[in-house]
């Protein structure tokens, strides 16, 4: 025997669940292809409350096996299927789980019921000390049961409690085709509407069935006014106009043309051609609505996996390896622009430290010239010698504490820019730093000997005493007298004193010039250490700093490999995935169009395409 097409869609469809491990889509799909595989077609019959829903099925069997009454709603759903004998009974679902699922439970308790009193005992039944759900089940002898129709009357929507809504909506689960029941008191109202895509979505072959018409005299107003609005809402939904107390009338007196009167002529052709006369239709609708929505369920993770997958830039490796080539990146402009710094740095430093020395030593040239001014250096030599060794020693002491401290400036400036280890230059050696002042050479300073002085004199009395002398021979006297003589004297001892003073004077410019020449000295020789210096302590900041930077670009640059052979497992894995998942919505998309092949485009699949 051929298997059909819908029961091969539907068998993929569970095979694919089993596959993406969605045990419960699977489970659903299997329980409503046991059902679809059993020679029976499940009509439940819903609506809200007070729509003569019950009195329907009471009609269509002709047998009071439903509860109905003005404040009568049901609470227990009922299952009237075909039996040779009649039979009613109340099972309870004693499982675990307390399923709702209307229909036989191998872990159901059976309580045999007369069948006139099953109405009754149904509406005064509650649920079981076990949680389990309670349910009527009727078998009756009817020709329209025969063919395998089996009605069910559900709770009314929106009227008895969320539970027993669930119950109903589980019972559409299973449902081959729906009877959705309004009266004619009034057109469809929004929910009914909303009601009727809900029951669309899960059943596609449904039809509205308006109720009550002997009592509504316009009831083929509101039937057409609710034909136009199923139109408007795009639902391609049958009504079928009843009146299920002409009905029961017409059963009881054998009335055909009564019968045809009621509706229930037009309704049991529907359901003969539309339900039973056409089971492998509804089989292949069912089950393309059925799979449609599990194949969107399936597809949904999958291709939003595949969205973030194709649209997210980078992953975790790829973010740390791109970090780390940043991080070394950035670190060798770091060490272009530190080694920029430093030697610019140790340039100011050089030239700063110069100027002050320079500075210093012209300032105690200036303190030795005004010194020299006044002071004998024959006299004061000794002591000008030690003050100016003690200048000299404070000059050097402060501008070499100057130029380690502003090289401890540089190196920790250039450790805070460059974002690297704190880094102090060593202590600088101050050894052989006084080697740099020498010994102070006294000037050359000849002695005023008394031969000099009296020799001196006596040349500077002879031209007072002749001067004098020649100017008193006018006045009669001789050229020698008191006054020549005196005036001898006198210019003696001037040009002693002024010989003096002269030679103090050369003395003293002598003093000045050597020390001059000394601090002058000092300045090269003291200033060509620092220089040396400064370049030495900059050749250590910069191995230091490279030395640092190098353990640095070590560090990331390994960190940089791992992070890349991380990056690149990673995106081999994504494309791996995204392959692997591109693999299986190509499958579940040619599973989908085998089940568009069913039926043709339904909503469902519109849904399932957008």
């Amino acid at each position: 025997m051929r298997t059909p097409p819908w029961l091969t869609v539907l068998d993929d469809t569970i095979a694919a669940c089993i596959t993406h491990h969605r045990s419960d889509l699977a489970g659903r799909l299997e329980k409503r292809r046991s059902l679809l595989l059993e020679p029976k077609l499940r009509v439940p019959v819903i609506g809200e409350p007070n729509q003569g829903k019950s009195q329907l099925v009471n009609a269509l069997v002709n047998a009071e096996v439903c509860a109905v009454g003005d404040d009568v709603t049901t609470i227990t759903p009922t299952t009237v299927t075909h039996a040779k004998t009649a039979a009613a009974a109340l099972v309870t679902d004693v499982s675990s789980a307390g399923r709702r699922a209307i229909g036989p439970s191998s872990e159901a308790a059976r309580t045999p019921v007369p069948v006139e009193e099953i109405a009754r005992r149904a509406l005064a039944s509650r649920h079981a000390d076990g949680g389990g759900e309670v349910h009527a089940e009727v078998g009756l002898p009817r020709e329209l049961l025969a063919a395998g129709l089996v009605l069910i009357d559900t709770p009314a929507i929106n009227s008895t409690g969320p539970l027993r809504t669930a119950t109903t909506f589980a019972a559409l689960a299973s449902a081959d085709a729906v009877l959705m029941i309004s009266d004619a008191t009034g057109e469809l109202c929004s929910s009914e509407l909303e009601l009727l895509k809900q029951v669309t979505s899960l059943c596609p072959v449904v039809t509205v069935v308006l109720t009550k018409i002997d009592i509504v005299p316009r009831w083929r107003v509101v039937a057409e006014r609710n034909r136009a609005r199923l139109a408007a809402a795009g639902l391609r939904v049958k009504v079928v106009p009843v009146s299920a107390t002409v009905r029961l009338a017409a059963a009881r007196t054998g009335d055909k043309q009564l019968n045809e009167e009621s509706g229930f002529g037009e309704l049991v052709r529907t359901l003969s051609q539309d339900v039973l006369g056409n089971s492998d239709a509804i089989h292949r609708a069912t089950t393309a609505v059925m799979t449609a929505q599990v194949t969107k369920q399936l597809m949904e993770p999958l291709t939003e996996a595949l969205t973030e997958i194709r649209t997210s830039e980078q992953g975790r490796a790829q973010v740390v390896y791109r970090a780390a080539q940043h991080r070394l990146d950035e670190l060798r402009r770091r060490t272009t622009r530190w080694q920029t710094m430093l030697a610019d740095e140790v340039a100011d430093l050089i030239s700063d430290v110069e100027y002050d020395l320079r500075d210093r030593t012209r300032k105690i040239v200036r303190a030795a010239d005004e010194f020299f001014d006044a002071a004998d250096p024959g006299k004061t030599w000794d002591d000008f010698a030690e003050w100016l060794r003690e200048a000299l020693v404070e000059t050097a002491d402060v501008n070499f504490a100057w130029l380690v401290e502003r090289f401890q400036w540089v190196a920790e400036k250039i450790a805070r820019q460059v974002a690297l280890e704190e880094a102090i230059p060593e202590e600088l050696a101050t050894d052989g730093l006084l080697d740099h002042i020498g010994d102070l050479e006294p000037p050359r300073v000849e002695k005023f000997t008394v031969g000099q002085q009296l020799f001196i004199g006596l040349r500077g009395s002879y031209g007072g005493l002749l001067m004098f002398g020649l100017a008193t021979t006018i006045a009669g006297l001789p050229l020698i007298n008191p006054i020549s003589l005196g005036a001898g004297a006198a210019f003696g001892a001037k040009s002693i004193w002024d010989e003096r003073s002269g030679r103090l004077k050369r003395r003293q410019a002598l003093a000045k010039q050597a020390a001059q020449r000394h601090v002058d000295d000092f300045f090269l020789s003291y200033g060509k250490a620092s220089k040396d210096t400064a370049r030495q302590v900059q050749r250590k900041l910069r191995d230091h700093f490279q030395s640092v930077v190098e353990r640095l670009q070590e560090g990331i640059a390994e960190q940089a490999t791992a992070a890349k052979r991380a990056a690149e497992a990673e995106i081999a894995e994504r494309r791996r995935r995204s392959q692997e998942i591109t693999t299986e919505v190509e499958r579940l998309a040619g599973l989908h169009k085998r089940i568009q092949a069913l039926v043709g485009q339904s909503p469902a699949r519109k849904e399932l395409t957008a």
